[in-house]
């Protein structure tokens, strides 16, 4: 996890303005508004690099309201196009969505269901796909 984490550290984007880490208690309101535990890989995930932009993906965030990469919003859209509830969208590209479930497994949705590709982890999928993109 430590190596990704600095890996994407070191690609992250300069922009004029960047985005904002969460703390704890931003995860737990995200928690509780959207019913479902985020599970520790997805928390270390959101705490450590969900400030980072890069490649072609945009992971969500869970900061800033407005953003389009809001979360409650990628969610409410996503579980709208058919992902099942009880999965949590990480990102989202073209109407497709990367999702984690409570056992931290990550599964690429398309058209509303699995496409059969997954990752053990959200920091697999971070060095296989985002930091790909």
């Amino acid at each position: 996890m430590d190596e990704i984490i600095e890996e994407l550290r070191n690609a992250n984007i300069i922009v004029p303005m960047p985005l904002d880490l969460p703390d704890e208690e931003c995860l737990i309101d995200i928690e509780e508004q959207l019913f479902i535990a985020l599970g520790e890989d997805f928390r270390d995930f959101l705490l450590n690099v969900s400030d980072v932009i890069y490649g072609s993906l945009e992971p969500v965030t869970v900061v800033d309201s407005t953003s389009h990469t809001y979360l409650l919003e990628v969610a409410a859209v996503a579980w709208d196009c058919g992902v099942a509830r009880e999965l949590i969208p990480i990102c989202e590209t073209n109407g497709e969505y990367y999702c984690i479930n409570e056992d931290g497994i990550v599964s690429f949705w398309q058209n509303g269901a699995p496409h059969g590709q997954t990752w053990n982890n959200i920091w697999e999928w971070a060095r296989e796909v985002w930091l790909k993109s």
